[in-house]
């Protein structure tokens, strides 16, 4: 008698060819982004570590200074404007990231994906190997940690636009809000491991905390080159379907169409399908696409308050409950952690209900009283800061990660578009690039608003999830009208 497959081979034999080349490129773009990420985070921990309290530290004996406070500290950290100048580093990363993501999408649609990635992800890598060498090339200049900063700062835009377009490419809308909810875990976990390899090397030698990320990220740029598949096409896979007749031919509640008659009618002559798909879309042309506009002003708001905690919170973390350079840094990780969960709370509630912008409003009303109890209770015990930052993260997380996934991908490939899939890389690029016009301004207002007290830091944090809820309106009320109308109608009816 012959014996049956064991469990494991059939599941593998189960799949098919499509199934096993998209599970290896979310895979692949999963790991390059998280490359992008963790390169990012070594600088807010290192902050605590770049200005710290002299007096709790033992000094050498042979050491002759004439300062106590500051005899620890780098240059030029060492001065009561040390905020200010973090902020300065933080923007000039953050400023020139904004600024040069309206520009990757457009280069992203007109360029090899696995060439722009590639070229990217070395060139940061080496940016952030130059920020860590200034420790033992002993650099004590602003300017030249601004500039590596800057330059960083451009050629991590590559990352957003291309790993979106590439998953859009080989992914169609069916359980998109769950799958990219998963695969935006990417930054989290970027997130949580850059804290943890900066926070090894942190209080030893702060330069390795900048150089091991650096040589990590480099490295995934040369598996992109010689691994990343851009299109099922390329490979002979079946290429995903966007939308089926029915989709193009209804009103969706998220994005309406604003060609539909006012009594919601459906047309049943099938739209023309544009011939030439491959041609790229204008910057003008993608803003005309209904909700890219509201969801990027929202998501501007929304990641002011991700990243005012992605740079400020090892630092708030350190002078409020007086933690260690690296205790701190491991404790910011748990709102990381709080974030994994929402985004993938998000993408499921979202595409369980259809409601992209009512999924992103709940979450982002519910964040503001939460951030208001974690300023003034976050730190009175252990268990609770690890709770508040837990549930933080996942309310501040799960709005920012839904709208630079699914919902760019939604818009991205709109019915309006007729199958043309190019408009994925600019429509991220607008919305992620406007979102980072926000990411640049949380940290500087933080910084200029934290010497007057970590209070008034929180209070712009909930003021900015409130003008997110309300930018977001008009399209909760269309997708609530959506949901009622079809029973409105039935009551008239009877």
């Amino acid at each position: 008698m012959k014996s049956p497959l064991a469990p494991g081979i059939q599941a593998v034999t189960s799949l098919s060819r499509d199934s096993w080349y998209r599970g290896f490129i979310l895979f692949l773009t999963f790991l390059f982004y998280t490359a992008y990420h963790l390169s990012r985070k070594p600088i807010s921990i290192v902050k605590s570590e770049l200005h710290k309290n002299c007096s709790t530290v033992i000094r050498p004996v042979d050491l002759n200074i004439t300062d106590n406070d500051t005899w620890c500290d780098w240059v030029p950290f060492d001065q009561d404007n040390y905020q200010t100048l973090f902020g300065v580093l933080d923007n000039s990363f953050l400023v020139a990231y904004a600024i040069g993501m309206f520009f990757s999408g457009i280069f992203g649609e007109r360029l090899p994906l696995r060439y722009y990635l590639s070229v990217g992800m070395l060139l940061s890598g080496v940016f952030t190997c130059l920020f860590g060498l200034g420790y033992y090339w002993e650099i004590h200049s602003l300017w030249y940690y601004a500039f590596i900063q800057v330059m960083n700062g451009l050629m991590q835009t590559t990352g957003w636009p291309a790993v979106v377009a590439c998953i859009g490419n080989w992914f169609g809308k069916g359980k998109r809000g769950f799958i990219m909810g998963v695969w935006n875990s990417h930054t989290s976990v970027g997130n949580i491991l850059g804290s943890l390899i900066a926070g090894v090397f942190v209080s030893s030698a702060w330069g390795m905390s900048f150089i091991v990320p650096g040589i990590i990220i480099a490295s995934t740029g040369i598996l992109c080159f010689f691994f990343l598949v851009e299109k099922p096409e390329d490979v002979n896979c079946t290429p995903p379907q966007y939308h089926s007749v029915q989709e193009i031919n209804e009103t969706e509640p998220l994005l309406p169409n604003g060609n539909q008659s006012i009594n919601r009618s459906i047309s049943t002559e099938t739209p023309a399908i544009v011939e030439d798909h491959s041609k790229a879309i204008s910057f003008c042309g993608a803003l005309r696409i209904p909700g890219v506009v509201e969801f990027s002003l929202c998501l501007m708001f929304a990641k002011l308050v991700s990243y005012t905690f992605l740079y400020w919170l090892p630092l708030y973390i350190s002078n409020v409950a007086h933690f260690k350079a690296k205790e701190a840094g491991d404790m910011s990780t748990l709102f990381d952690v709080g974030g994994i969960v929402g985004g993938i709370m998000a993408g499921l509630v979202s595409d369980f209900t259809g409601g992209r912008a009512s999924t992103c409003y709940v979450m982002l009303i519910a964040a503001a009283p939460m951030l208001f109890l974690y300023n003034y209770i976050g730190q009175q015990s252990l268990g609770i800061t690890i709770g508040m930052l837990l549930v933080c993260g996942a309310l501040v997380n799960g709005p920012y990660a839904l709208i630079t996934t699914a919902v760019s991908a939604d818009l991205g490939t709109h019915e309006s578009l007729r199958g043309n899939s190019r408009a994925l890389s600019t429509v991220s690029a607008i919305i992620d690039g406007t979102g980072s016009i926000g990411a640049a301004l949380g940290p500087l207002l933080a910084g200029v608003i934290s010497p007057t007290g970590w209070h008034n830091v929180f209070y712009m944090l909930i003021a900015a999830d409130v003008l997110a809820c309300l930018l977001l309106s008009r399209l909760v009320y269309k997708e609530i009208k959506g949901w009622c109308g079809p029973r409105l109608r039935g009551f008239k009816e009877v």
